[in-house]
């Protein structure tokens, strides 16, 4: 055993002797390394002294970078360009529905009857307005000379109208007038009759003060007055509504409206 160990240390001591050198060294102290070399004629020298260059790359293109517009500015030609596109259809479509939407324009025509007694124009007034509904009436009184002037309210449509003016202008503090109940001015309201159109110019004026818009200044009506009545509807029932005034006023010649 102990034979066994002393070998071991021996050894051991003989080869620290050998690697450092004790046993002697070659001139080169590279030659020992010469034969350590696999395959040494694979062997190239790259540089001497100097770090080795870096490998040539190739030319690679670089790559084209096309700047993309701004959105902003990209969305607004297109909002811009969308109304215009859009707006057109939708212009041509209201006009269309406009245009259907639209009725067709009547023809209109004015008829009037001169020279009525005031019966006589109550009765065709009434018949126009009980068949021909779509005919605006109108009447106005011809005054025969020599009668004077007056101050008035022109006729009104029946009795509760002419009360209910009445009315209003004793709310105005007018009093002096009365309600023509006959005649051809029948339901007119008299605001005063005078010799001489000056005299009726100075009444309007006082009760123009007071607030009636309503009266006017004409010549008074007499007996002898006529009233001219005055249809203006369309045309379609022009021949339907001579017809009728021919039944009950034979000898009233319509007229065109002057």
């Amino acid at each position: 055993m102990k034979l066994l160990v002393f070998l071991l240390v021996l050894a051991n001591l003989l080869f620290y002797a050998f690697s450092a050198g004790y046993f002697g060294r070659p001139d080169n102290p590279d030659a020992g390394r010469v034969n350590q070399q696999i395959f040494p004629e694979r062997m190239r020298i790259v540089s001497r002294g100097e770090a080795p260059a870096a490998p040539a790359k190739a030319d690679i293109p670089k790559p084209v970078v096309v700047e993309a517009a701004p959105q902003e500015a990209v969305a607004a030609p297109a909002r811009e360009a969308a109304p215009e596109q859009t707006a057109k259809p939708a212009e041509a479509a209201k006009e269309v529905v406009a245009t259907a939407s639209k009725p067709p324009e009547i023809a209109q025509v004015c008829l009037a009857w001169e020279h009525l007694s005031a019966p006589d124009a109550d009765r065709l007034a009434a018949m126009l307005a009980g068949k021909y509904a779509d005919f605006k009436v109108s009447r106005r009184v011809i005054a025969a000379e020599g009668n004077g002037w007056w101050v008035f309210i022109p006729p009104l449509a029946g009795k509760a109208d002419a009360d209910k003016k009445a009315g209003e202008l004793k709310q105005l503090d007018v009093s002096d007038f009365f309600v023509v109940q006959d005649g051809p001015s029948r339901f007119a309201i008299s605001l005063g009759v005078f010799s001489s159109e000056k005299g009726a110019q100075d009444r309007l004026a006082d009760l123009k003060t007071k607030g009636v818009r309503s009266a006017k200044v004409g010549p008074r009506p007499g007996k002898d007055s006529t009233v001219r009545l005055q249809a203006q509807g369309p045309e379609t029932s022009k021949g339907g509504l001579l017809a009728a005034v021919g039944k009950i006023l034979p000898k009233a010649d319509a007229l065109d409206c002057k």
